[in-house]
């Protein structure tokens, strides 16, 4: 239908599982979505009193001790818990798991945040060992302080929450783990998908996870001026595209996928959500914060998405933004879409669900894929919250005041990550593929 080549593997997503500011599981952040229910709120856990910013997007009613057992649980920190959970729904959600037969076939590829210590462990190092303001080496090494803890050394590494998946589900493939800031899991997602396509793995758990709702990065994201003040009115907060949008606001979470050769999804009966068509990336590097105004390195990205799926611009039905709800980024992702669609842009819907669920940093392009995936399945566009006075630098056709239904047969999920690194996600109705 669309010029692909049935010659190469293709993959299907056959399972989702979410931990996210509006639900602990994918059923019950997809309803917060319909609802418009925002999980924007007050900070809850911990005292933010002093900061210019007191909002966000937390993780509410967690419990870590439904994810694994206490032996496991102490090796791993707050979001990577949020990993262990969604990756577990997704498992459970597509009836397939590694087994001694097929653990060599299984790969795990995760998008993941790059703040490995978080302020309580630093905040514990600082009264241990420089209790008058400055460090005392000799004090490292006492029986019973954190720094001679080698858990608080493992919890840190970038590669910790890999580590805990792969061991807690017994897979023995590829695994890599990747921080590419915002991107981080959108291209953990495709680079999944590629290794089913070249052979390298028959299944992938896919996703990403994390969480900077604590003082270090609440302060360094208020540094920046990158978050809205608007502390008084929280579910309002977040406005993508609308007129009046002041920053985006810190979400957390975590969002898995499970990929799987699509022949061999179709033999086993899986239900699959749809197929994870196509993937483009780009490094614009323009400024450490923002993309070009002219949206330079998204257009790359969802040009090559584009054509990696073997999709026309008149296919695509829906975008997933990355919508931030920053000035400079929300004009350059409609200038990019305007410049990558065409004439076809006036009829695609798009909205961000940053609007209700916040930014979840190296999580939101694996949750956002997921939210997509759910979105052709369900035959609805999520809605854009907070859109009141568009902003007239954004001509698209938003999703406004509730979801939209209508058939989407190509998904697009757009993830722009700090630095410049860029992802596109082409996700494709199952009815569609012809394989």
């Amino acid at each position: 239908m669309n010029g692909v080549a049935t010659s190469r593997r293709r993959v299907a997503i056959t399972g989702i599982g979410l931990v996210t500011p509006l639900g602990n599981d994918a059923a019950s952040t997809w309803a917060a979505l319909m609802a418009a229910r925002s999980g924007i709120a007050p900070i809850a856990s911990f005292d933010a009193s002093g900061f210019p910013v007191r909002v966000a997007a937390e993780v509410k009613g967690f419990d870590a001790a439904a994810v694994a057992e206490p032996k496991r649980l102490k090796f791993a920190n707050r979001y990577q818990r949020f990993a262990l959970a969604a990756a577990a729904e997704a498992l459970r959600d597509a009836g397939v798991a590694p087994d001694d037969t097929t653990a060599v076939r299984w790969g795990c590829v995760v998008g993941t945040g790059m703040m490995g210590v978080d302020f309580a462990a630093l905040a514990e190092l600082h009264r241990d060992f420089a209790p008058d303001g400055e460090l005392d080496v000799n004090r490292f090494f006492a029986a019973g302080t954190a720094a001679a803890d080698p858990l608080a050394f493992c919890r840190s590494q970038p590669n910790a929450g890999l580590w805990l998946l792969v061991r807690r589900f017994g897979i023995r493939g590829y695994a890599s783990a990747v921080h590419t800031a915002c991107s981080s899991g959108g291209q953990a997602v495709g680079a999944g998908m590629k290794l089913i396509r070249r052979g390298t793995a028959d299944y992938v758990l896919a996703g990403g996870f994390d969480s900077m709702i604590d003082p270090i990065g609440l302060a360094a994201f208020c540094l920046l001026g990158a978050l809205s003040p608007d502390n008084d009115t929280p579910t309002r907060a977040s406005r993508p595209f609308d007129r009046t949008r002041n920053g985006f606001v810190l979400g957390e979470g975590a969002g898995f996928l499970v990929l799987e050769e699509w022949h061999a999804a179709r033999r086993r009966g899986a239900h699959i959500y749809a197929e994870l068509a196509g993937d483009g990336n780009s490094l614009s590097s323009y400024r450490i914060t923002d993309t070009h105004p002219s949206g330079d390195g998204p257009i790359q990205a969802m040009q090559r998405a584009l054509a990696d799926a073997g999709v026309r611009p008149g296919d695509v039905d829906y975008v997933n933004a990355h919508g931030t709800s920053t000035p400079m980024n929300d004009r350059s992702e409609c200038a990019a879409i305007n410049a990558v669609l065409g004439a076809d842009a006036a009829r695609v819907a798009v909205s961000s669900t940053k609007s209700l669920m916040g930014h979840l940093v190296a999580a939101a392009g694996a949750v956002e894929a997921a939210v997509c995936a759910l979105a052709i399945q369900h035959r609805t566009a999520p809605v854009n919250a907070n859109l009141l006075e568009l902003d007239p630098e954004c001509d698209l056709d938003f999703v406004r005041d509730r979801p939209r239904q209508r058939r989407i047969g190509v998904a697009l999920s757009n993830s722009f990550g700090f630095g410049g690194s860029n992802n596109c996600l082409v996700l494709r109705h199952p009815d569609d593929v012809q394989a």
